[in-house]
């Protein structure tokens, strides 16, 4: 049996090479995923041209197949984005929206393409928001078809209007950390219970046969 396999999907509305607190706090659940075995890559979405819409590929240039590829092939999907005035990032909400479109592709049992694979988060932000997006982004991860691991969700708020962000910390506070290595343990577990044992189909045909 192949390895996991993990895809950390920054939604920082900063491009690369310019320092993110969200694509930190991203690969250190990504290094807390590789010690239970999981490989994988870190990809700033807005690196990216994806262009807004409900399909899997909607053309001219779109570069959301990329990034499609990448989320087809891996095993737990982190979802990880900045609290902006109290939301997840515009970012965030363009990569849900494109997700959207796997509903309607189905394996042959009827089963939605997303279905088997885990979705977990982390959001970092010097405001408020973090439990309301968490709450978000596993709503419609859910529906998408993803599995939820327990405590699935990692996050770091700063003081309110402050001006302290999660990247200028002398160190990791020892909640984050634990919550993180927590999301990284479970999310690992559940993958390869998936990976061994898939979902029921969905088709009545199937069902029957």
């Amino acid at each position: 049996m192949t390895a996991l396999t993990a895809v950390a999907l920054v939604c920082s509305l900063k491009k690369s090479p310019e320092s993110s607190s969200t694509e930190l706090l991203a690969g250190q659940v990504m290094d807390e995923l590789e010690r239970h075995g999981v490989g994988g890559r870190v990809v700033r979405v807005v690196d990216y041209d994806v262009r807004p819409g409900v399909t899997a590929d909607e053309g001219d240039g779109d570069a959301w197949p990329t990034l499609r590829e990448m989320i087809a092939a891996a095993d737990i999907v982190l979802m990880a984005t900045p609290t902006w005035v109290g939301h997840m990032s515009s970012v965030a909400q363009r990569v849900l929206e494109r997700l959207d479109a796997e509903l309607s592709e189905t394996d042959d049992e009827g089963r939605p393409s997303m279905v088997g694979k885990v979705g977990i988060a982390a959001v970092v932000g010097n405001e408020d928001g973090a439990h309301k997006i968490i709450a978000d982004l596993f709503q419609a991860l859910n529906d998408i078809g993803f599995t939820i691991p327990a405590q699935g969700g990692t996050y770091w708020n700063g003081q309110a209007m402050g001006t302290v962000d999660y990247k200028d910390l002398y160190q990791v506070p020892e909640s984050v950390e634990s919550t993180t290595a927590a999301v990284a343990r479970n999310a690992a577990h559940l993958a390869g219970l998936l990976r061994a044992e898939v979902y029921p189909p969905y088709s009545r045909e199937s069902q029957e046969a």
